[in-house]
């Protein structure tokens, strides 16, 4: 849905000159090969930050049943798109969204600038389909969201759709003009390679427009996108923007995993984030009441941290442009705890050793060489004793919200235990930092794994 006759024709020739000369500037974009430390380099920011929010914000916060109520609802088109000329979130504050989220102990937002449903949620010359030129409210969120995620100390991020349930270059799955279905869509014969410059100019105004720290995309699933697509744009990129990280649904090629609503057993050895709803919803849904408990949201993230992930918890804020007092409440409980216990989760390491029956471990490498394993104590054992299966040498310990609360170690066969007195002082989780000797050498028990980080 372009502008106009004019701006479209404009618009096709800045692209192909993006693909000039001989159509190869695609790859000659990409970025030079990384040594494994510039990696690390790159995904250092990421690692350390351990908590993010996710947020899913569009024109379906209207009809108010998620975000998949277009092709869940079968709304043809020209009906969906009277949604946007609704939308007017007069009470949207950024700087109150990522007030919440800081204060909630996150250290990065993850906004989606174009879902399935094909609206942008930003200011695009691609199109007349977004919040700026399709709605009353004409105003541009991720704008005033990324200049006070600066401004707070949060980074901002994109989530962009690769599926799109409304450009014309793409086809619904089942075509009834009453009761369409869209998902998973077909792509027009002959029109791919269309669809995907216009693809391009949008995630290229997103980089130079909001200099997102990660692109996170999704709706890779149909069958016309490919593995080898989502290698090129990978690649292409991380040629507009080499500091960039890019989850792996861009398919085929990607720099960390994106499991959705659970945590794996265990870590995978490689970068990971688990992606989880408040509720049961990712946009809005005014019927859904099942929140999750601050306990289980917390404690979801030491889970989380234990195994080297990082948590990405979603929030689906309201037409109005509010983000539900429900979902607040646990984000307040959330970052109470982690303003006393953030040490043990931001910039920490998966478990040397399994996950033990009293709750999670985190470590971190000290600079002089040893290692503070934190003990995320979910359960205070009624006989005081916490077991550690590790040989090492121990040095101080005590609990990390009340250093002065030390706690005795002793060495034995199974290992280190640690003897606790007095109650818990946190009912959801109470963190015990044993500092130890050199790095975990973990008693295994037999046919067990360690942890992967």
């Amino acid at each position: 849905m372009i502008n106009s006759t004019a701006n479209r024709l404009a618009w096709v020739i800045a692209l192909m000159a993006m693909v000039a000369p001989g159509a190869a500037a695609w790859v000659q974009t990409a970025a030079a090969a990384e040594t494994p430390a510039q990696h690390d380099a790159r995904m250092a920011w990421w690692r350390d930050a351990r908590f993010g929010m996710f947020i899913h914000w569009g024109i379906y916060a209207l009809p108010a049943h998620g975000e998949w109520y277009m092709t869940k609802g079968h709304v043809p088109k020209a009906e969906y798109e009277k949604y946007a000329k609704q939308f007017n979130p007069v009470k949207f504050d950024a700087a109150q969204w990522v007030k919440i989220a800081r204060d909630a102990g996150m250290k990065y937002m993850v906004i989606t600038s174009k879902h399935h449903d094909g609206f942008s949620m930003f200011d695009t010359k691609a199109t007349d389909y977004d919040v700026v030129d399709a709605t009353a409210w004409r105003h541009d969120p991720l704008k005033d969201l990324s200049e006070q995620c600066r401004k707070q100390g949060v980074r901002f991020c994109v989530y962009y759709s690769i599926m799109d349930w409304h450009h014309p270059d793409q086809a619904p799955a089942k075509a009834d003009p009453n009761k369409p279905t869209y998902n998973p869509t077909r792509m027009r014969p002959g029109r791919k390679a269309d669809y995907t410059l216009y693809m391009r100019t949008q995630l290229q105004e997103l980089i130079a427009q909001y200099h997102p720290g990660i692109l996170w995309f999704d709706g890779s699933w149909p069958g016309w996108w490919t593995g080898e697509d989502g290698k090129k744009l990978y690649a292409w990129l991380r040629g507009q923007d080499p500091t960039l990280i890019i989850n792996n649904r861009v398919k085929g090629a990607g720099d960390y995993g994106t499991p959705e609503q659970h945590i794996p057993a265990t870590g995978t050895g490689k970068d990971w984030e688990t992606c989880m709803t408040i509720n049961r919803n990712w946009g809005y849904n005014a019927a859904d009441h099942r929140f999750k408990s601050t306990e289980t949201l917390l404690r979801n993230l030491i889970d989380v941290a234990s195994k080297g992930g990082n948590y990405l918890l979603n929030v689906g804020p309201t037409a109005e442009g509010l983000i539900p007092q429900e979902e607040i409440d646990r984000l307040k409980g959330m970052g109470r705890w982690l303003k006393v216990n953030g040490e043990a989760i931001y910039g920490t390491a998966a478990s040397p050793f399994e996950k033990p029956p009293w709750g999670r471990c985190t470590r971190k490498v000290r600079a002089d060489g040893n290692t503070t394993l934190y003990l995320n104590v979910f359960d205070w054992p009624r006989n005081g004793e916490l077991e550690v299966p590790v040989t090492n040498k121990p040095a101080a310990c005590g609990l990390l919200a009340d250093p002065s609360r030390k706690f005795q170690v002793t060495a034995g066969a199974a290992g280190l235990t640690v003897h606790l007195t007095g109650s818990a002082p946190d009912k959801i989780c109470s963190v015990v930092a044993l500092n130890i000797t050199g790095k975990p050498e973990v008693i295994a028990k037999q046919g067990a794994k360690k942890n992967k980080r």
